[in-house]
């Protein structure tokens, strides 16, 4: 018992170690301007890198993954509905449709799904 609790300091004291020296040794010392700038085969940027994201446009993508990821939950219940019953086949797959059409009736009324205003 002392012995597993002797290596499991050992090993805490040792990681702590690894991290404090790997924490001093990687900090960068001098903040260079050039370096900072973005790379533009060598000249000067025409405009900052920095451009406003459209946020619209995030939420689009968004939605647009989650859609994704609902459609390849979906595309195996054709497959399960051989090998289970049709009764509990049909509640689970109209349960599930029936939550994702409450989702999209929702972002709908939110007004997500409009491009502009």
């Amino acid at each position: 018992m002392y012995i597993m609790m002797f290596i499991t300091i050992i090993i805490i004291m040792l990681s702590i170690i690894i991290m404090l020296i790997a924490s001093t040794l990687s900090k960068k010392e001098i903040e260079n301007r050039e370096k900072s700038s973005p790379f533009e085969c060598g000249f000067d940027p025409k405009s900052s890198a920095r451009m406003p994201f459209s946020l619209r446009f995030f939420l689009i993508a968004v939605i647009f993954l989650i859609f994704d990821v609902e459609i390849a939950l979906l595309l195996p219940m054709t497959i399960i509905i051989m090998s289970s019953s049709i009764f509990s086949w049909f509640i689970i797959s109209m349960s599930f449709l029936f939550i994702l059409l409450i989702g999209l009736y929702h972002e709908w009324i939110q007004g997500s799904l409009n491009w502009a205003n």
